[in-house]
């Protein structure tokens, strides 16, 4: 449509039938504005002409709510250029022009800048023709418009569903323009002129309509939020509070010199008059002509607004707001009932952005740092309250419960995360702390039966202190003895649910509704107690932590504070440029000179000492204009005579770009890496940490990942490098699949540190005994510290001294004061040189001061007597790299303030599958020093073009993008990425898949030059190919139950496919069976387990989905892409690139060819699947493993459909 657009044929129908297009590519979750980004010419009269539409009252309703929806999509894409053009005409300083002259005036007055810029306004407006002057004053007036005739619109007292929808979106533009500072900044004044929450509260829809109702009261709060607009600066209480104070003594000096009857008003205190009914008190004693002088008076701008409405503006302006902060505080942090079976929540559950919500949305920006966990905090709850009544009703209908004569709750079923209850007593109620309205502690004793299967009986007796259960009094409406899932009734129609937690803020108010309310006390009904799986259900921990930190000053690293809210992005890159360091030692990073040479091309290379051959480890300098590296090579000094203390050294060759991620990473500041699937970031982040490890070992670096399988990998690939692994720790609960024997856990080094005490204590023994020196001086650390200074140091000394006199080789050999130590490493010194020799012997020497430099470091866990003081020392002072999930970060973050825990880097991979406030918090699991975060750098990789964190609500995913990591918004944003640009995992012809998808990526050598991706896969014909599957019995996709999809021609398809590789001789091992719903992961499991179970054919390596297995790959990948009806969830092409990068050697994709070929986002990867037959070609004759010639005697087969297959499979 696009294309082929212009001022000429752009009827009404045209323009709504590309908005329509764009709001369609929004709702599938796919990039909207590329088509106006390659024809950005007639953006601006098609953006007109949309506002035209808006205003036009003859335009049907419908179809201005599908143009408002387009608006609110523009205003949130301001990093798109052609659209920011368009959409800063209609919210600039200018639209203030719409204002009362007096209200101008006041507004002016705040700043000098202000003045001045208004002024140019005017002085260049008088310079315009007419046409131009006509097209700016209906730019500057179209919102104001807008609102005017939403505020007529509402003023009806009936109001059709159309109206209703239309008047949702509206509100929902407005709150998106007033919750984004560069929209806020002029916007929120004409709001506040306009009063259109005031005529909003005012409305019969606001009584009528829950969505209407909270989106009104969203906008009354970002109306009146705690940020200076112009500056965009965060204003605290004691701000806020003086702001309030300038408006009530202005109200009361107008009322003291124009209106006696409001003397009395003018002269009270404004602590006693500053609460709505005070206010509403003392304004009925005015009539309507006096109210409005009142409003002309205090800048108020009215119409034809009646008395009470008039009444209601003043009030609302100047009444005292509640704090945010406090009524967030005054939440339980676990969901009620109500909040489990509200009705915003239930409209969430099958949202496919076909209506309004009133959710809070994670945008580009946000106003301020308090905004952003605002929202964050009530998205989470939101989403772990949708969870938590999942899994409430799943153990609900389990259990079966069902009304008996008695009236009494019977529990038919059985459910492995429910038992009822036998008895429950309440037998602590604590007093309140001081301050506190609640009890400081509840305690209940609780009675269950254990007359279970061993194996549930066992969880639930492995239930630990602090783990969150539930507690339900289940009451069943109706006598359903055949109750089941099935059933047609909702679950709030069957069940009378009442879910409670003896949460303190939630108890006081339990029983404040008995004593007050005269409701029964709920807690002589309970009768289910519900757990949830451990790894699902930390969602307390992690509200708690959010809630911490808007209630402590934040410290946000300074250069970091305004890009996390979307602002300040030239003033961090320029930030970061002038905290360049020139020098560093890039230690093992080259693996020669030349390899260093062909990693900086556009460099000119100098070497500092050209006599000598130079060889790595290297120290860079980079001058100022970055167009000169001078190069140093250093020798690592000896570190002893055995063949362990030599250092471990990269292997890699890395490309330039991963050269330019590594060096941007080394430096302080932001530095983001984009990773391709295969181009080695995992790689690129572990020779970041070890050369912070090496240039700066005073400092302490965190590492985050959003896995335990991502984390281990880093560790395992960490302890390949010259990292001492007294300085590794890994928390969490992950460690144990770490592929190795140590354990990396703050118990397993504390272990490790007692064991090496013990082990470095024995070599002091045998140095004491080579020496001659009598005493126990290997009894403790301190002792082998006294030893070690006046035994070992004294010698030493004596001997250097002596050597560096004499510079005579057999002065080395003979007075060497240790030889006797060293003896397993005899001969320790050659004949030949004195240098060589001297470093030898100092090398020994360092050797020996090593083992008393870790026993000086050990010496406080002989004074630390218990395991859980000795963690925390080895937490806050031993370890230099510190590893965690982002979970756990958010679990902990409390503990590790107040153990002190002090880190000055982090690293996170993974980083675009990281929710954003789960990317946030690690930032601040540390206390601020002197008011200052001593944070020096981020390094963030990941692939913005791979899936987003899982997010199981819809509505939350789309509409409130909840989806979005912190990772992709930066690159929206536009801060500098480094994209890793050669892969080294898949086949060229398989990346071939994916390869689009990305400005440049490339493949290293070793895949165009290693056997294994230049030989065939034995017994199929193709390396990757489409095979279509049609239906099977006249079934194609199956749903059982709601978005639970299965195909079971493509499960019996694929699991023929992996029987015939397992009779070729592949290994189980390298086939993983892959698919894009759980549905269909279960059935093909089921028939995994049918037609291989029982056999020796076995399982393959993984049956899960693409989702899961995002971050894995192995050799030979069967995809089954299961919907035959409509393209569903693959058309996010996100998805579509997990999918077709898992594979190294061979990927099988089955799928309803016809169905996903005509889907557009799809194409550029579907045209080459296409390109070969769509028929599994197969090889008779050939068996594993592969060879790099293929017969040409071999028959090929052709295989036709499912059955085909399976007759194939059962004749071989």
């Amino acid at each position: 449509l696009w294309p082929n657009y212009s001022s000429e044929n752009s009827s009404a129908e045209y323009v709504v039938s590309i908005v329509c297009m764009v709001n369609e590519k929004y709702r599938e979750a796919v990039p909207a504005w590329e088509p106006f980004k390659n024809k950005p010419e007639n953006f601006e009269y098609f953006f007109k002409q949309v506002m035209d539409l808006i205003l036009n009252e003859e335009v049907p309703l419908q179809q201005r709510t599908i143009l408002i929806i387009f608006m609110d999509h523009c205003y949130n894409s301001l990093e798109i250029d052609v659209v920011r053009s368009q959409v800063q005409r209609t919210v600039s300083l200018a639209m203030w022009q719409n204002l009362l002259p007096a209200k101008l005036r006041q507004e002016l007055k705040k700043s000098g800048k202000l003045r001045k810029a208004w002024k140019s306004i005017l002085k260049k407006d008088s310079k315009l023709n007419a046409e131009t002057k006509t097209r700016n004053d209906f730019d500057r007036s179209f919102l104001q418009t807008a609102m005017n005739k939403f505020c007529k619109m509402i003023a009806c007292k009936e109001l059709d569903k159309c109206t209703v929808e239309y008047c949702q979106w509206f509100l929902g533009l407005i709150i998106d323009l007033d919750s984004c500072l560069p929209t806020r900044r002029w916007f929120n004044t004409v709001l506040s002129d306009c009063h259109l929450v005031v005529r909003c509260m005012k409305s019969t829809l606001y009584e009528n309509d829950d969505v209407f109702t909270q989106l009104t009261k969203t906008l009354q709060m970002y109306t009146s939020f705690e940020v200076n607009d112009l500056t965009g600066e965060q204003l605290s209480k004691q701000e806020m509070m003086s702001a309030h104070y300038e408006r009530m003594s202005h109200f009361q000096r107008c009322a003291f010199s124009k209106f006696p009857k409001l003397k009395k008003f003018a002269l009270g205190s404004i602590a006693q008059l500053d609460q709505r009914k005070p206010l509403e008190r003392w304004l009925q004693e005015l009539d309507m002509v006096e109210l409005l002088k009142l409003c002309e008076e205090l800048n108020i701008k009215t119409s034809s607004d009646d008395q009470e409405t008039v009444m209601e503006m003043i009030v609302s302006f100047h009444e005292r707001r509640p704090s945010q902060l406090d009524a967030i505080n005054e939440l339980p942090l676990y969901p009620t009932e109500q909040v489990l079976w509200d009705d915003n929540l239930t409209k969430t559950e099958k949202y496919n952005m076909d209506g309004c919500l009133a959710l809070p949305k994670l945008n580009l920006q946000f106003l301020t740092l308090h905004d952003y966990l605002l929202r964050n905090y009530n998205l989470f709850r939101l989403e772990s309250a949708y969870e938590i009544r999942q899994d409430i009703e799943d153990a609900v209908y389990r259990t079966r419960p069902w009304k008996a004569e008695d009236g009494s709750c019977i529990f038919k079923g059985w459910a492995r995360m429910a038992l009822p209850i036998q008895a429950f007593n309440v037998v602590e109620v604590a007093k309140p702390n001081i301050g506190e309205a609640y009890p400081s502690q509840v305690r209940a004793d609780i009675t269950i039966t254990t007359n279970i299967s061993r194996n549930t009986r066992e969880e639930w007796e492995n239930l630990r202190k602090h783990d969150i259960c539930f507690l339900l009094a289940v009451h069943p409406l109706k006598s359903d003895q055949t109750f089941s899932k099935k059933s047609k009734l909702p679950f709030t129609e069957k069940f009378n649910v009442l879910v409670l937690w003896l949460d303190t803020n939630q108890y006081q108010a339990d029983m404040q509704s008995v004593v007050k309310e005269g409701h029964p006390d709920p807690y002589e009904s309970l009768n289910l107690i519900v757990r949830r799986k451990p790894k699902e259900n930390n969602f307390k921990a992690v509200l708690a932590t959010i809630r911490g930190l808007m209630n402590t000053q934040c410290v946000v690293p300074e250069w970091l504070h305004d890009v996390l809210l979307g602002y300040g992005l030239v003033r961090l890159i320029m930030l970061q440029w002038g905290q360049q360091i020139n020098s560093l030692d890039w230690n093992d990073t080259f693996l020669s000179f030349s390899h260093l040479r062909e990693s900086f091309p556009k460099h000119k290379v100098i070497e500092v000492e050209a006599d000598n051959e130079v060889v790595p480890p290297f120290k860079l300098h980079f001058n100022r204009e970055e167009s000169e590296i001078k190069v140093t090579s250093h020798i690592i000094p000896n570190r002893g005579p055995y063949r362990h203390n030599a250092p471990r050294r990269n292997a890699i060759k890395f490309t330039p770009t991963q050269i330019e991620a590594i060096r941007s990473g080394m430096q302080p500041g932001l530095t983001m890496v984009v990773g391709p699937p295969g181009t080695g970031k995992t790689d690129v982040a572990v020779q970041i940490i070890s050369n912070l490890y090496h240039n700066f070992p005073e400092q302490r670096t965190l590492i985050v990942t959003h896995s335990n399988q991502a984390l281990n990998q880093l560790f395992e690939k960490i302890m390949q490098l010259d990292i001492d692994e007294r300085h590794l720790l890994r928390l969490g609960h992950g460690e144990g699949q770490l592929e190795t024997e140590k354990d990396f856990s703050r118990y397993g080094r504390v272990n490790f540190v007692l064991a090496k005490r013990i082990e470095l204590l024995e070599e002091v023994g045998k140095l004491q005994s080579s020496l001659g020196v009598p005493g126990d001086v290997s009894y403790t650390c301190e002792t082998a510290s006294h030893f070690f200074l006046y035994q070992i140091l004294s010698r030493w000394e004596k001997y250097e001294r002596n050597v560096l006199q004499s510079k005579s080789l057999d002065i080395v050999k003979s007075e060497f004061p240790f030889n006797e130590f060293f003896i397993r490493a005899m001969p320790l010194f050659s004949n030949t040189d004195f240098d060589k020799n001297w470093e030898i012997a100092q090398g020994c020497f360092r050797y020996i001061r090593n083992i008393f430099t870790q026993l000086e470091e050990f010496r406080a866990f002989e004074l630390l007597r218990s395991g859980l003081d000795r963690s925390r020392y080895l937490l806050v002072k031993s370890a230099k790299i510190i590893a965690m999930t982002c979970t756990h970060a958010a679990l902990k973050r409390q503990d590790l303030t107040e153990y002190g825990f002090k880190y000055d880097n982090i690293l996170m991979e993974e980083s675009a599958q990281i929710l954003e406030i789960e990317t946030f918090i690690p930032l601040l699991l540390q206390n601020p020093m002197d008011g200052y975060n001593r944070l020096k750098r981020w390094i963030m990789i990941g692939d913005h073009h791979q899936l987003p964190p899982v997010i199981k609500n819809l509505a939350f995913q789309k509409f409130s993008n909840m989806e979005q990591s912190l990772f992709a918004r930066l690159v929206r944003l536009g801060v500098p990425t480094v994209q890793l640009d050669a892969q080294g995992r898949a086949r060229p012809s398989i990346c071939d898949l994916y390869r689009w998808r990305y400005k440049k990526l490339g493949d290293l050598p070793h895949i165009l030059a290693n056997n294994e991706y230049q030989s065939f896969n034995p017994g199929l014909v193709h390396d990757f190919q489409l095979i279509n599957v049609e239906d099977y019995m006249g079934v194609g996709e199956s749903e059982p139950n709601p978005f639970f999809y299965q195909n079971l021609a493509e499960a019996e398809y694929c699991v023929s496919l992996f029987m015939y590789m397992r009779l070729l001789g592949y290994s189980a091992n390298e086939i993983t069976i892959l698919t894009t719903y759980n549905g269909q992961k279960l059935l093909l499991r089921d028939v995994v387990r049918q037609r291989c179970g029982d056999n020796p054919l076995g399982w393959p390596s993984k049956i899960t989905t693409v989702d899961r297995f995002q971050g894995q790959q192995n050799n030979y990948i069967i995809l089954s892409l299961v919907r035959t009806k409509h393209v569903g969830h693959l058309r996010d092409v996100r998805r579509l690139i997990v999918a077709m990068s898992r594979a190294r050697l061979g990927l099988y994709a089955f799928a309803r060819v016809s169905l996903f070929s005509n889907c557009f986002e799809l194409s550029p990867a579907f045209r080459q699947l296409m390109s070969r037959p769509m028929s599994l070609g197969i090889v008779v004759g050939e068996k594993y493993p592969p060879q790099k010639l293929r017969s040409p005697e071999n028959q090929h087969i052709t295989i036709t459909d499912m059955t085909h297959m399976h007759r194939y499979v059962y004749d071989m």
